[in-house]
């Protein structure tokens, strides 16, 4: 296949957040019309892209069936099935159901979803209301993390006017793991926005309880071009077996859409870059490809199944010459184990844990070091309460894999004498709106509360380490390291029950309000 022209898309909607430069390769889709104005409104937004479709709910499983629709948010579920696994929930459930739009983008290298929301958010609104339309589900909820994205949100949902079913947008905690499946229903819910650690189904029990379509961003921009299209009319761009477009977030700034079977040094010489020093392929979750691989990879699911690779939510990270692969793995592996939603002993302990073991190495800790990193990996792995411990896991496998020459001189203690530039951003987007002014010194935060241990009760049962685990932490004799231990506000319900459980009556929370 022989890719179009490139077309450059302007950047667009400045803000104190970063806002992705935008780019396609030939006739864009999905960014269709942002070369002519910053965003879409409804009007734009129609004049381009024309009415909606009905579907009925038969005839949207056979579209989604037709160009294998599969959701763009990481796990790349069929679209079809999950459909016709919501149709079956809400038979169940008296006809009860609900739509969700997945705009979490806690990793600060994707800003694909981002840029649809910003940009073209009536095309998300479009491919949600049509699928809630042919299940006849009662709600239409958007997560976002963002406080401009919400605003964009808005302000498309205000143009459309009333609407049934109803459109309803909500801020969330910008976290890594808000996006995981239970956590984003959870806080649409009102809930604290975690992972809910049980193996349930959104198509079975999602938001409010009901039978719940769940899905990505892109997903629902997708489906809302594929139903003007029709599916040859999808099909005409792209592979046989993977039809379409993508959106990809290359280098954490530029967002580009490209036509599955696209060459990755096609796609990096679009955004003026080469493959460096390898590319990781699928965020913080995802693969390091080799450099020489790189350069003859293409970008679809099976061509990067040769390299144990997935799209992903679509990041692509080049690293380049002049920064230490080793220091980057480090500093996104820190970043990970910060990223901890605080409800299980491999995600809470063991992440913070490995992120240790491995920058030990890098400072020269010897190939014992190395082999302490791996066993940390191992101890994570399928343990925790969501795939957040095992996505980290993998990825610290992966760049030990691809770059196994730099971890050993790091740990003999040679280096490679290049510094940590920040080519795997990890700082996400918290930057208050510009018009926030910063709060007085009466309005500052209360002080945060504490675990308090009183040593003349305390008989060394260990069972508040069990419950705050990461909070209390037993020393070699059985009993807490420290009688004094900050309490996160996140952990405070976990601290309570530990109080109560204490069978000596040793534990009290004190301070905050």
């Amino acid at each position: 296949m022989t890719a179009p022209a490139p077309t450059q898309l302007l950047p667009a909607l400045q803000g104190p957040e970063p806002v992705p430069t935008l780019a396609s390769f030939g006739p864009p889709r999905l960014l269709a019309g942002l070369d002519e104005v910053p965003r879409m409104d409804r009007v734009a937004h129609l004049a381009r892209h024309g009415g909606l479709p009905q579907l009925s709910p038969q005839e949207l499983v056979a579209l989604a069936e037709d160009i294998d629709l599969r959701g763009r948010g990481g796990a790349g579920f069929p679209f079809a099935r999950k459909l016709t696994a919501v149709m079956d929930g809400m038979k169940r459930a008296d006809g009860k159901g609900a739509v969700v739009v997945n705009g979490s983008e806690g990793e600060p290298s994707c800003l694909k979803d981002t840029a649809l929301l910003l940009h073209a958010p009536h095309l998300v609104l479009d491919g949600a209301l049509l699928a809630a339309e042919a299940l006849g589900a009662q709600e239409v909820a958007l997560g976002v993390t963002r406080k401009d994205v919400e605003e964009s949100v808005r302000r498309a949902i205000a143009e459309r006017g009333p609407v049934r079913p109803a459109l309803r947008v909500t801020l969330l905690t910008e976290r890594f793991v808000t996006g995981e499946g239970s956590a984003m229903t959870n806080g649409l819910g009102g809930g604290p926005g975690l992972p809910s650690g049980r193996k349930i189904r959104s198509s079975e029990r999602g938001l409010n309880g009901v039978p719940t379509l769940l899905s990505n961003t892109e997903t629902y921009a997708q489906l809302a071009v594929a139903a003007r299209l029709g599916a040859l009319g999808y099909r005409n761009v792209g592979l046989p077996a993977e039809p379409g477009t993508l959106l990809l977030t290359v280098a954490g700034s530029m967002v580009v859409e490209v036509p599955y079977g696209v060459s990755l040094s096609r796609v990096l010489a679009l955004c003026g870059m080469d493959q460096g020093q390898g590319v990781l392929i699928g965020g913080y979750h995802g693969t390091f490809v080799s450099a020489t691989d790189a350069l003859t990879a293409t970008l679809s699911r099976e061509a990067l199944a040769d390299y144990k690779a997935v799209l992903g939510a679509g990041a692509v990270l080049p690293l380049p010459y002049d920064t230490c692969p080793a220091g980057e793995t480090v500093r996104v592996a820190q970043w990970m184990g910060a990223e901890s939603a605080g409800q299980c002993g491999p995600c809470v302990l063991g992440l913070p844990a490995l992120a240790e073991e491995l920058a030990r190495a890098v400072r020269g800790g010897g190939e014992g070091a190395l082999d302490a990193v791996r066993a940390r990996m191992r101890a994570v792995e399928k343990r925790g309460a969501c795939s957040h411990p095992d996505g980290t896991a993998r990825f610290v496998a992966s760049a030990l894999g691809a770059f196994p020459e730099e971890f050993e001189r790091h740990a003999q203690g040679f280096g490679c004498g290049r510094p940590v530039t920040g080519a795997l951003p990890v700082t996400g987007h918290q930057s208050p709106p510009a018009a926030t002014p910063p709060p007085s010194p009466a309005a500052a935060a209360p002080p945060q509360e504490r675990l308090l241990v009183d040593w003349t009760l305390c008989r060394g049962h260990g069972l508040c380490a069990d419950v705050v685990p990461g909070i209390v932490k037993l020393g070699p004799d059985g009993y807490p390291e420290r009688a004094s231990m900050p309490l996160p506000a996140r952990m405070r319900r976990r601290a309570q029950l530990a109080v109560r459980r204490c069978p000596a009556l040793a534990l009290r929370v004190q301070g905050g309000n």
